[in-house]
């Protein structure tokens, strides 16, 4: 999220382009050319280039020159340490989590409500998946219209944290994506009288999520935990493995400091 610019406090720009330029590298696509990321930041390549030169030097960038591909080095992880967003909870949730994608057979996740969107703060898979779930990394945001994670977070945020989150653009990853805010207003309502969301299809096809809330001792919306695997098998097993999120969440949330 950009803050407006404080009167007499002047933005660096070339800092806010390099920041771009770094924004334009995802999970999806890790490595790319000189023009896709001129393209993707919004820059001249004369520019970007100068960028990424200055990038390679801080050891934040590398250059193929095979290829002619730019990837970030560990010196973003190095950097990525020091975040402090979500870190408590995350160092809770952990042996939750594993021991959750074991017993289900799925990629467990751990999501916190991050300007708007869902933000994913950890993930851990099966030691045997039924099935990998790659198409969602630890750090990547998503908005709150598909998943079972991201629906929950919808659905028990304040209603003012609501409206922030369908006023934006909303992601249709599928053909069974809600993208309408009214629709989107009900199930939000119907997903927190349920308790849990088990959503089919909306974030990628043959795939399903169940999230369930995540609460502090202070009954506050601390995140949601969420388990993605092949839609039968959770289906078959639905009530079985809402039991077992609600276990974990509460399990979780009686550790929070």
């Amino acid at each position: 999220m950009r803050l407006e610019a404080k009167p007499g406090v002047p933005v660096v720009r070339a800092l806010e382009r390099g920041v771009d330029l770094l924004r334009a590298f995802s999970a999806s696509l890790p490595r790319r050319t000189l023009t896709e990321l001129a393209q993707a930041s919004g820059l001249d390549k004369s520019t970007a280039r100068r960028l990424l030169y200055t990038l390679q030097a801080s050891g934040i960038v590398e250059h193929d020159t095979r290829s002619g591909l730019y990837s970030l080095t560990v010196g973003v992880l190095e950097i990525a340490s020091a975040v402090e967003t979500g870190r408590d909870l995350r160092e809770v949730a952990a042996p939750y989590l594993g021991d959750l994608a074991d017993r289900v057979g799925g990629t467990s996740f751990l999501w916190i409500p991050h300007d708007g969107m869902g933000l994913c703060v950890e993930r851990v898979r099966a030691s045997v998946p039924s099935v990998d779930a790659p198409w969602f990394t630890v750090g990547a945001r998503t908005t709150l219209n598909c998943g079972g994670g991201p629906r929950v977070l919808l659905a028990y945020m304040s209603p003012e944290d609501q409206e922030r989150a369908l006023s934006q653009p909303l992601l249709k990853r599928t053909s069974a994506s809600v993208t309408d805010p009214p629709t989107l207003r009900r199930e939000a309502q119907r997903i927190h009288e349920q308790g849990y969301e088990f959503a089919v299809d909306d974030f990628v096809l043959g795939l399903a999520g169940l999230g369930v809330p995540i609460f502090d001792r202070d009954d506050k919306l601390a995140g949601a935990l969420s388990i993605s695997g092949l839609t039968e098998p959770l289906r078959s097993e639905l009530q079985r493995n809402v039991a077992l999120l609600r276990e974990a969440s509460r399990a979780i949330g009686r550790k929070i400091i």
